[in-house]
């Protein structure tokens, strides 16, 4: 029998780590385990003892995203974000604590909006990255039709969000999606210390030049967010997306009619 995915969390010292842990099933994400990160968030949030977060994953891999049967089609389970909690994707809202993240492997879909919606991003040489929604018939929900196109510029972002494809850890480097490559093994002790480092900083000044940085983006952020839910409609209740879902299932390319 098969382990349901968690989310568990450790604290050391000031630094509070997130860890993703579901490697049988390459770290994908079920409502429940996005639920428990919502809290893990929360909770660093929250907590004053906390003054930086890392988000890591056991494994081989980071995440190969969602697990898509549970979240759409007839066999989707329910989801609840508690009221005021921080959500994984800082959308409606943000964790205001410094937020370091470590990638290795299969770094999917939901994999990069998570890393969009923290800080700083170490990754793993091996790393493989990929925002392949519309190959699903769907679209990027978890900020990434906004947070990629801030972070790496038009070009860089249509470029990735259009063609679906799979690249590396060095042109994630390139464009400006992740600040350091290290050898494989070696992202999640890189990244606590980077948040060490950055805990060694007075806390309150580090929230603060988080909270102003996110005001200049603000405005455009919250447009971008305010237009998930006509993403959602256009393309969640499509043929396409029950095309994609099912071929996802029955693990066959998909065969898109554009309706």
């Amino acid at each position: 029998m098969t382990t349901p995915g968690s989310i568990r969390t450790e604290a050391h010292d000031h630094i509070f780590k997130i860890v993703i842990d579901n490697p049988a099933k390459k770290n994908a994400f079920s409502p429940a385990m996005m639920e428990q990160l919502s809290d893990a968030l929360t909770e660093l949030h929250n907590n004053d003892a906390y003054w930086v977060g890392v988000i890591c994953a056991e494994g081989k891999d980071f995440t190969a995203g969602l697990d898509m049967p549970k979240f759409f089609g007839p066999t989707a389970e329910k989801r609840n974000l508690k009221e005021g909690n921080v959500d994984a994707f800082g959308l409606s809202k943000r964790c205001r604590k410094p937020i370091v993240t470590a990638v290795q492997g299969i770094v999917f879909t939901i994999g990069i909006e998570l890393m969009l919606a923290g800080d700083i991003v170490v990754a793993a040489d091996d790393s493989r990255f990929c925002q392949m929604e519309a190959k699903r018939g769907i679209a990027p929900l978890g900020g990434a039709h906004f947070r990629f196109l801030s972070r790496t510029g038009w070009g860089n972002a249509m470029y990735h969000l259009f063609l679906c494809d799979e690249f590396t850890a060095q042109r994630a480097y390139e464009i400006g999606l992740v600040q350091e490559v290290v050898p494989a093994g070696q992202q999640i002790a890189r990244a606590m210390e980077l948040a060490a480092m950055i805990a060694r900083n007075a806390p309150l000044g580090i929230q603060a030049t988080k909270e102003a940085a996110a005001k200049y983006i603000e405005g455009g952020e919250a447009a971008a967010i305010a237009f998930i839910p006509s993403i959602r409609e256009c393309v969640l209740n499509s043929a396409d997306a029950r095309e994609g879902i099912q071929s996802f299932i029955e693990r066959r390319p998909a065969m898109f009619q554009g309706r």
